[in-house]
């Protein structure tokens, strides 16, 4: 790892390698890449890692989920199960600083690029695995995917509302929340680094990751000998708290009254106009208490009123009462959405002109981070990052391409 100027994005100088898939492990190294890291992807058009499906598809496989979690990366188009390929990508190891990873359990140490196999060659390589249950234990060689590891680290018991059957998170939570982690372990591996001059195995299962984010859940079910139960939208500690329909096909705000003067902000900015003049005067609803007692009323109540107005009418309303509130927003109003925003930019797409792209909500007031390039064609980056990093000749890279081990 190379010092770096103090206006540099704070990861310059970093090479990482990405052998991952789908999700978690490249959605870790967009992390890294958006810090600034030299991100190699390795892939190949005999094994192509194609995410899942979205409304948008190029010819040449990239989903708008991969074109997303891919940028700022290069790619080099290797076969792994080539032994010329699988030695390609033991000496991009060899000049790494990381490697990150998410195959199962044993599988990069039957392709020959496991931990201990790879730090023979490079003793200050950070190596991290991700697979969904970690390298060691019972439940190592069990096949995991998003819904099954939410349902094994206890998420799903408190998702959903009360009579209904758990309900997964959207969107792969697991894979970001693994992605997190791990970025933030790399982060600290190469920072202890600096002082042992040693790398080290990181074991991030899934599993844990997705533990980690429920402990006052476990700390509860100790204290009280009890499980948590399903609430959906409401809580135990405010109330009114819901979505509420508003005027209009499918339109919702979510409300959440956090005390007693946000109750009484909210009785009366529902009786300015409202069908039910009585709301603000209710004694049974002066207490959270109360409310939590009559939730079932005071849901009524409010909705006879919000579905009079567009959502829009009643978020100003209410925010201008104090009320914390928001209108539900669609994916598109977001992308729609004119006022200044760090949560995501634009980036020049070559595949479609150009492409809104979630940002890393960061900002570093000394290093400004670089801005996104577009996800890599497959292979696109093969010969240059070869001669970059391995210092290989035109004529060795020909050798190398007429093996079939760059594909």
């Amino acid at each position: 790892m190379k010092m770096v100027k103090l206006d540099a994005p704070p990861l310059s100088g970093v090479r990482v390698l990405d052998i991952g898939h789908v999700l978690a492990a490249p959605f870790c190294t967009r992390l890294l890449a958006d810090l600034g890291a030299d991100v190699v992807r390795v892939e190949s058009s005999r094994h192509p890692d194609f995410p899942w499906p979205s409304s948008y598809r190029h010819a040449d496989g990239r989903h708008a989920s991969y074109l997303n979690t891919n940028r700022n990366k290069r790619s080099v188009a290797v076969d792994l199960k080539h032994p010329a390929g699988c030695d390609v990508a033991r000496r991009l190891a060899a000049a790494a600083d990381v490697v990150v990873e998410n195959f199962s359990a044993g599988v990069m140490e039957r392709l020959g690029l496991g931990y201990e196999s790879l730090r023979a060659a490079n003793p200050r390589l950070v190596f991290a695995s991700m697979s969904g249950y970690g390298h060691s234990g019972p439940r190592r060689d069990w096949t995991s995917m998003n819904m099954n590891l939410q349902g094994a680290a206890g998420l799903m018991q408190v998702t959903g509302a009360e009579g209904d059957p758990p309900t997964a998170i959207s969107n792969s939570w697991n894979d970001y929340i693994g992605g997190l982690h791990t970025c933030y372990a790399v982060i600290g591996a190469l920072t202890e680094r600096e002082d042992t001059g040693e790398g080290i195995h990181l074991d991030m299962g899934q599993f844990e990751c997705s533990v980690s984010m429920i402990a006052p859940l476990l700390l509860s079910s100790a204290v009280n000998g009890r499980s948590p139960e399903r609430m959906g939208n409401r809580s135990h500690r405010f109330a009114p708290q819901g979505v509420y329909r508003c005027a209009g096909e499918d339109e919702w705000c979510a409300v959440s009254v956090h005390d007693d003067d946000q109750w009484r902000a909210l009785a009366e900015a529902v009786e300015e106009g409202g069908p039910d003049p009585r709301l603000a005067g209710e004694v049974r609803f002066a207490t959270l208490s109360g409310r939590l007692r009559h939730h079932d009323e005071i849901d009524e109540r409010i909705e006879a009123w919000t579905r009079g107005h567009d959502g829009a009418e009643v978020e100003t309303r209410l925010r201008r009462a104090g009320v914390p509130v928001a209108r539900m927003r669609r994916v598109q109003d977001l992308a729609e959405d004119g006022a200044p925003s760090g949560a995501y930019k634009r980036m020049a797409e070559p595949r479609v002109g150009s492409m809104l792209t979630t940002a890393l909500p960061v900002a570093f007031s000394e290093s400004p981070l670089p801005p996104p390039t577009p996800a890599p064609c497959l292979g696109q980056d093969t010969r240059e990052v070869l001669r970059e990093w391995l210092d290989l000749r035109e004529s060795e890279l020909a050798e190398l391409a007429g093996t079939g081990a760059l594909t």
